[in-house]
């Protein structure tokens, strides 16, 4: 099956209550582990790209070839995704290999400079057909050295003209989680999304979803949003299968020695679409 574009799963997904899940890769083998999770579900997965993904896999092109394998393989909708770019140049180059889909995160930026360039964005991914998430607020974590107060969290009234003025497909909200594995216990703000979900129409995404509780997730699924990106969570449970199998008369072959680690992955990443298609109605 060919690539697709996120626009109409997760369109699908905010209508009837769920989330597309959304994962790290870098490999055809944790593709493989992704995708074997959803064609067991029967949903559609997004295979996403950050910096550290894109150089294991020495470029863009690569990881298209690795995503189209694991669509063809499983005759499964996917969508690869380009993951917090930064500059339009990143993202103009993931287009012109065969991204169909990119995300560009100018939150950090004034609003005005944010609309601006997310803007620029979605008229480019026109011309190849691609979806555009954006993104509103700020999380703590690895993404930035910042505080997780509310204060940082994304204003709805702010959404709504921005997803207004940019035309964007789905929108990346900051209601408290965090990039990585937790710190401190976590205080998702589900109010917060509700607000924003009652003035911005599209999907809405959730990064950070790796060790939030699973109670609070399912809860965001059922108020907007569409979208959960796993990234530290899948790795974890990828390294810790692989690392398992070194013991006192460990064979090395391929499959001894790789097994597990895409077995750990995918079991991860299959418990985690269970946990995004809780609420659907």
């Amino acid at each position: 099956m060919p690539l697709v574009t996120m626009r109409e799963m997760l369109k699908e997904a905010r209508a009837h209550r769920y989330a597309v899940g959304a994962f790290e890769f870098w490999s055809y083998d944790s593709a493989y582990a992704v995708a074997s999770a959803a064609k067991s579900l029967n949903v559609p997965v997004i295979l996403q790209v950050g910096p550290f993904e894109k150089d294991f896999m020495d470029g863009y092109k690569n990881a298209v070839t690795m995503a189209k394998m694991a669509a063809d393989y499983f005759d499964l909708p996917i969508a690869i995704h380009l993951d917090h770019a930064e500059e339009y140049s990143e993202v103009v180059e993931a287009l012109e290999s065969g991204f169909t889909s990119v995300m560009i995160d100018a939150s950090k930026m004034e609003f005005d400079k944010n609309v601006e360039l997310t803007c620029k964005v979605v008229e480019k991914a026109k011309e190849y057909g691609a979806s555009v998430e954006a993104e509103i607020g700020k999380l703590a974590g690895n993404e930035a050295n910042i505080s997780n107060d509310e204060d940082d969290q994304t204003d709805p009234a702010m959404a709504a003209e921005f997803v207004r003025r940019t035309g964007v497909d789905c929108l990346a909200v900051a209601i408290g989680t965090a990039h990585g594995f937790y710190v401190r216990p976590p205080k998702i703000n589900i109010d917060r999304l509700r607000e924003i979900a009652a003035v911005v129409e599209i999907p809405l995404v959730l990064h950070g979803g790796s060790g939030t509780p699973e109670d609070k997730v399912a809860e965001a699924c059922k108020n907007g949003i569409a979208k959960v990106n796993i990234c530290t969570e899948f790795i974890a449970a990828y390294g810790k299968g692989f690392n398992g199998q070194n013991t006192e008369g460990f064979k090395y072959n391929v499959n001894s020695l790789f097994r597990e680690g895409r077995n750990a992955g995918s079991a991860l990443a299959k418990k985690k679409m269970e946990l995004f298609l809780s609420g659907r109605i």
